[in-house]
């Protein structure tokens, strides 16, 4: 008799891979690539199957030399600016495949909603949708906050794929019904900015002056975890990942001990805990989810 094996927490993980001094020693070009091909041999045997990329700095080529064979993984890539042009935004977006050396990529996403707002937002997805016609992307999305109003723009342009923020301290996206009504228009939504980042990990001494007033509610907010006997990763992730509607729940990586670290943590059981009571005001939840901060011990 065979029994059917449950699905791996793993399988509805995507990374996106950087390349961060500050998380990650320097390393030569040689040792960099194959830290590259091990943090994605680690993530693969895993079971994760996606990555997140952007069209900035030399991610995107690592990758490309990196890559296992045959390789397990989708890509989504993400535009640049329509600022620069409607002939440039579509052109990047395949010099993004080429520099991974791909004939084709999992989805393409316009890096922000409010590019679609504009005058020239439905020539821009008239521009992405030729080319899913063509077959170089299976799918196409948009990046979009809150703010935006995600779930009205999806009923407009009806994308295959909507990335989101939203963590514990930034419940909005999830409190506001935006990822269930999503869902239930047939729409593949994938959750960014998971571990807010980097201010889960952060320590009222190291807040920037924006945040400082936060602090306390912060702290209270690691107490609270403590005492619940999770830390803030497992915490993370395991609101991310039990949050209705979820697709894949996008995490930033830059090693393979992050990777693997990454991969314990949503293993981890489930907390019995308010997760409402978690989050902070809305005003400082936002900001953080803009905010670069570059925690050391951040996956």
């Amino acid at each position: 008799m065979r029994f059917a094996v449950p699905p791996s927490p793993a399988d509805r993980l995507a990374i996106a891979v950087v390349a961060e001094p500050e998380r990650s020693r320097p390393l030569p070009p040689g040792q960099r690539e194959d830290a590259t091909r091990l943090l994605l041999q680690t993530a693969g045997d895993a079971g994760v199957s996606l990555v997140a990329t952007r069209p900035e700095g030399d991610v995107e080529r690592m990758l490309g030399q990196a890559w296992p064979f045959p390789s397990p993984f989708r890509v989504t890539v993400r535009t640049v600016p329509l600022a620069d042009g409607l002939d440039r935004v579509e052109a990047r977006a395949r010099r993004s495949l080429e520099r991974m050396g791909l004939p084709r990529g999992d989805a393409v996403l316009v890096q922000s909603a409010a590019d679609l707002a504009g005058a020239e937002g439905r020539a821009l997805w008239d521009r992405l949708q030729a080319l899913k016609d063509r077959g170089i992307f299976r799918k196409i999305g948009f990046v979009a906050a809150v703010e935006d109003g995600p779930a009205l723009m999806a009923r407009r342009f009806q994308p295959d794929v909507v990335q989101i923020a939203c963590n514990i301290l930034d419940q909005r996206a999830a409190r506001g019904g935006a990822i269930e009504e999503m869902a239930a228009q047939g729409v593949e939504v994938h959750l960014a900015s998971v571990f807010a980042q980097g201010l889960l990990f952060a320590h009222r001494d190291s807040l920037p002056p924006e945040l400082a007033d936060h602090g306390m509610a912060l702290s209270r907010t690691r107490r609270r975890l403590a005492e619940a006997r999770i830390d803030p990763m497992q915490a993370a992730l395991a609101y991310a990942l039990n949050l209705p509607g979820v697709d894949q729940v996008v995490a930033s990586v830059a090693s393979a001990a992050e990777m693997r670290a990454m991969i314990a943590a949503s293993h981890a059981r489930t907390p019995d805990i308010d997760w409402s009571a978690l989050a902070l005001d809305e005003g400082p939840a936002a900001l953080a989810s803009r905010l670069r901060l570059r925690i050391s011990n951040a996956a």
